[in-house]
């Protein structure tokens, strides 16, 4: 992991490589590594999420989302989702919304991110 000013928000980087995440579980393990490490924001790669995450049936998009929030942790997925988007018109709908708002993103990649917090700065 790698904690990076970006904009003048603290974001910690998840690397591509490592195991999978997605559940509520590692949503608090991510919201300990960011407070330990000063981060404001979450940027984890679509390609570390579970494929259940992107499933909204599954409730893991959800639980996982609803953690980072309730600590007031900002969550950015970076990457390319536009297969799952493709499968399902909830997915991207629920995408959309979360694009509109200051808590949750999906964004292509870091430059984006940049972006973005360079809107909300």
């Amino acid at each position: 992991m790698t904690v990076q000013t970006v904009n003048e928000t603290v974001v910690l980087h998840l690397p591509a490589d490592g195991a999978p995440i997605g559940s509520g579980q590692d949503a608090l393990d991510l919201v300990g590594e960011a407070w330990a490490s000063g981060a404001e924001l979450v940027a984890v790669p679509a390609s570390r999420l579970t494929p259940a995450f992107f499933d909204l049936r599954s409730g893991h998009a959800g639980e996982f989302v609803q953690k980072l929030v309730n600590y007031r942790m900002r969550l950015a997925v970076l990457g390319d989702i536009s297969a799952y988007v493709a499968a399902s018109e909830a997915l991207g709908a629920f995408v959309a919304e979360s694009n509109r708002g200051a808590h949750v993103w999906f964004l292509d990649g870091p430059e984006d991110l940049a972006g973005r917090l360079a809107m909300v700065v």
